[in-house]
């Protein structure tokens, strides 16, 4: 028997934890004739809305056995949902007494959100809240996607109404198979849900044995890093996150790229770390200037005046609302992209005036940013790999001093500030700063003086009084050598090489201060 070319719904079930969540799509399908069915809550919300709908359990003899638990679970309903659309099929439901289904939209228990919940909830209430039932049907009526269309969420009937409206009625076999893949995405992504919660409650350290993640069809990229690349955006589900932890709304200019998306990453990542008015700016995914300062304006400027070269088509972001003092400070600067927690009118009038420019409103927490635990993934080998985010503080009273020089509270300071931007810069990475201000950055070299040296020729005079962090440790004594003969005056690395005494010794040679961490922040 072949394929229908469009469907028009003739029995329908709905079933949503909110109850009047297909409010919409029960209406339009009333209009069409449709005789509509529900699960006893949900047709005690829809007749208030004058709807007429016979509850299953006039199929199944039961309303709700063991507090909800046993409702659908009934050969009556399913056979009318999963018996093939064939001679052999019809007959048999004719015999058995059962009429078809043709419609099946579910909204589940929503297990996500209640991890949310403040006070959190309780093992015993996530575990009621595990939808089964609802997953049973959506995966039933998606089995017989040709016959039955599935409609996994409130959102998604949004499309059926639309295609009910202008197709007399009808539902297009492509929406019905769009609409099949989305339930599978959503049942899938729900188990994963769950697995990951029950792995933890078991295992708090163990990762999550299945991670889901899910195409966002609002977000298109027009290619990957090049043109001949064709790319998508998918969001992670981080665990017990409810969603998108880095929710963007593009204000002006077209849809973010592929690289937009990385240097997004970067550059917010960067300016979550200060409590105090940070400006962040970047290319191509790594830090050519960060500053922070009494104001934002002022954040700005600094920031932008490390590289004057780099900066050319960068990226900033800022942590503090954008006013008209920040879109002076970038007069004469060429941006393709700012993003920020919000924007005054008047900001925002004059970003408008600028052509090339995307503006993209933050609308996210950056605490959460900075204190939520966070995963990155990569793919190598054709594997992929999975990390935490690297959000370890440091703690200026456990750094060591290694020097016989003791450094000022002042490049204290300073050498605590170029550890938090250093950790973003690709390895080997250096970075000089003075004021909390970034003076020089060098990164992705191969060897570390190479990048102390990128550094120094990027801050010119200004390396003289600066401080300078570096990611991993100095394997020579090279690195301090060059950064002395610069006039740098303190350097915060990590320590632990087994070259670290002939290092120290250079520093006390140059009557330099050398403090180590004790830890690393390679970036790859």
């Amino acid at each position: 028997m072949g394929e229908p070319r469009s469907l028009k719904p003739t029995r329908a079930l709905l079933s949503s934890f909110e109850g009047d969540a297909f409010l919409g799509l029960a209406q339009e399908l009333n209009r069409n004739g449709t005789e509509l069915w529900g699960t006893s809550g949900t047709a005690t919300r829809l007749r208030v809305h004058g709807l007429d709908l016979h509850t299953t359990d006039e199929l199944t003899g039961i309303s709700s056995w063991f507090g909800g638990r046993v409702k659908t679970l009934h050969p009556a309903i399913f056979g009318g949902i999963l018996a093939p659309r064939d001679p052999a099929g019809t007959r048999e439901m004719e015999e058995r007494g059962l009429r078809p289904f043709d419609l099946v939209a579910v909204q589940l228990y929503p297990f996500e959100n209640a991890l949310l919940r403040k006070p959190s909830p309780t093992d015993e209430e996530l575990i009621e809240l595990i939808d089964i039932g609802g997953v049973s049907l959506l995966r039933a009526a998606a089995k017989n996607f040709p016959w039955v269309v599935p409609v996994p969420s409130p959102q998604e009937a949004e499309l059926v109404i639309r295609e009910l409206r202008e197709h007399g009625g009808a539902i297009s076999t492509e929406l019905v198979r769009r609409l099949t893949a989305s339930t599978f995405q959503r049942t899938a992504t729900y188990d994963a849900e769950i697995c990951a919660w029950i792995g933890r409650r078991s295992d708090p350290a163990r990762p999550a044995p299945l991670l889901s993640v899910t195409r966002v069809e609002s977000e298109t990229l027009r290619y990957g890093e090049n043109p001949q690349q064709a790319a998508w955006v998918y969001a992670g589900h981080e665990p017990d996150a409810g969603g998108l932890l880095w929710p963007l709304e593009t204000l002006k200019g077209d849809a973010l790229s592929y690289n937009n998306y990385l240097d997004i990453d970067n550059s917010v990542a960067i300016v979550a770390r200060f409590s105090t008015p940070a400006a962040a700016v970047v290319k191509h995914a790594t830090p050519c200037g960060v500053a922070v300062s009494e104001d934002s304006a002022r954040a700005l400027a600094r920031a932008l005046e490390t590289d004057p070269v780099a900066r050319y088509g960068c990226v900033i972001a800022l942590n503090r609302e954008v006013t008209e003092s920040v879109t002076t400070a970038l007069k004469g600067t060429f941006v393709d992209l700012i993003i920020a927690p919000g924007y005054t009118p008047e900001a925002l009038e004059s970003l408008r005036r600028r052509s090339k420019v995307k503006v993209i409103l933050f609308r996210g927490d950056l605490q959460e940013v900075l204190d939520r635990k966070r995963h990155e993934v990569r793919t190598a080998a054709g594997r992929m790999l999975y990390q935490e985010s690297d959000q370890k503080r440091l703690d200026l009273t456990a750094v060591r001093q290694v020097s016989r020089r003791s450094a000022t509270p002042a490049e204290l300071s300073d050498m605590a500030f170029a550890w938090e931007v250093v950790r973003f810069v690709r390895s080997n990475a250096i970075v000089l700063a003075r004021s909390s201000t970034t003076t020089g950055i060098g990164g992705g070299q191969t060897s570390r003086v190479g990048a102390v040296r990128d550094a120094i020729a990027v801050a010119g005079e200004r390396a003289r009084g600066s401080v300078l962090a570096s990611d991993a440790f100095f394997p020579f004594r090279d690195g301090i050598d060059v950064a002395a003969a610069a006039g740098i005056t303190a350097v915060l690395h990590p320590g632990g090489s087994i070259r670290d005494p002939e290092v120290i010794t250079a520093a006390d040679e140059h009557q330099m201060a050398l403090y180590t961490t004790g830890w690393r922040v390679f970036r790859h």
